[in-house]
């Protein structure tokens, strides 16, 4: 069964879409690239019971409080299989690293796909868990993000070392 539900963050109203065991799609307020409406199935409100969507939104509360650095959620995102390739890449990044567009096409062998790597990236269906803010232009600046510049910048600061600054999304 396909359905979705929105729970409060400190980084806005997240629509988390899930299908069987799995969540399919995480999206932030005003989210660049929206789920199609047939990706949302049934609506079951403001933070319902549902365990994949319940689970998920546990496991974001202990990462938004700096209580949490991996997840540990079955994944099921929509894409081709080039995309699907360039989120199993996202998903190796370490916690609090970062990489370029050109890093990712080169370790899929072709720097020249750093364009479509950017496509597939913004395209990206379940965002914070499969971390492409951690992706950077070749340059280290902050560049697109589906859910704003500003919570780009908020995720990779609660990412970094010292603990003082994860308590700022709070």
């Amino acid at each position: 069964m396909i359905r979705h539900g929105v729970y409060p963050t400190t980084l806005g109203e997240l629509l988390l879409t899930a299908e069987g065991d799995a969540l399919t799609g995480l999206y932030f307020p005003d989210h660049r690239y929206p789920p199609a409406p047939e990706m949302l199935g049934e609506d079951l409100g403001f933070e319902p019971e549902d365990a994949v969507l319940a689970e998920t939104a546990r496991q974001l509360r202990e990462y938004l409080a700096g209580e949490r650095t991996e997840f540990d959620l079955q994944l099921a995102p929509n894409g081709d299989e080039f995309s699907q390739q360039v989120w199993n890449l996202l998903r190796d990044i370490p916690y609090g690293e970062t990489t370029t567009y050109g890093e990712l096409a080169v370790t899929l062998g072709n720097r020249a796909l750093a364009q479509r790597v950017g496509q597939s990236v913004g395209h990206n269906p379940v965002c914070i868990i499969i971390p492409c803010h951690r992706v950077l232009g070749s340059d280290g600046s902050l560049t697109g993000y589906a859910g704003g510049l500003d919570r780009k910048r908020a995720l990779l600061e609660l990412e970094e070392p010292e603990p003082a600054t994860a308590g700022r999304l709070f």
